[in-house]
């Protein structure tokens, strides 16, 4: 996995994986989508102004980063997005806060920084996995 630096504001990370411009466009189309796959021409459809050999490109990349998965049919291949855009961003998360010295002040920052609503689903969500 490529390692870049993740701007997210008061806590950019130096350090973690993130999707380029082009790779990030490219998971745009397979998310759109869930559950659904495609092929390289219909990915490359959905970005006017971007040849079918960078598309296949960049396909190829996420597949080689475990981003995308790839199934032959007939002649040509379908692609589809290896899990959600929110798995993606809860595991970048969890990235960032692996790389951190103090887990618990990280996780009390962002408590901290999360609107009532916010705060509301991470209650709910903390227990049910306490059940």
């Amino acid at each position: 996995m490529i390692h870049k630096s993740v701007d997210w504001g008061p806590w950019s990370v130096v350090g973690m994986a993130r999707l380029g411009d082009l790779e990030r466009r490219v998971m745009e189309v397979l998310w759109a989508d869930p559950g659904a796959d495609a092929t390289v021409r219909e990915v490359a459809a959905q970005m006017p102004g971007y040849a079918y050999t960078t598309v296949l490109t960049v396909l190829d990349r996420l597949r080689n980063k475990g981003l995308v998965t790839r199934t032959k049919d007939g002649r040509a291949f379908r692609y589809a997005a290896a899990s959600s855009r929110e798995e993606y961003t809860a595991d970048l998360m969890r990235e960032a806060l692996g790389a951190a010295a103090d887990r618990d002040a990280v996780l009390v920052r962002f408590a901290e920084s999360v609107s009532p609503a916010e705060a509301a689903t991470l209650r709910r969500a903390l227990e049910a996995v306490d059940e």
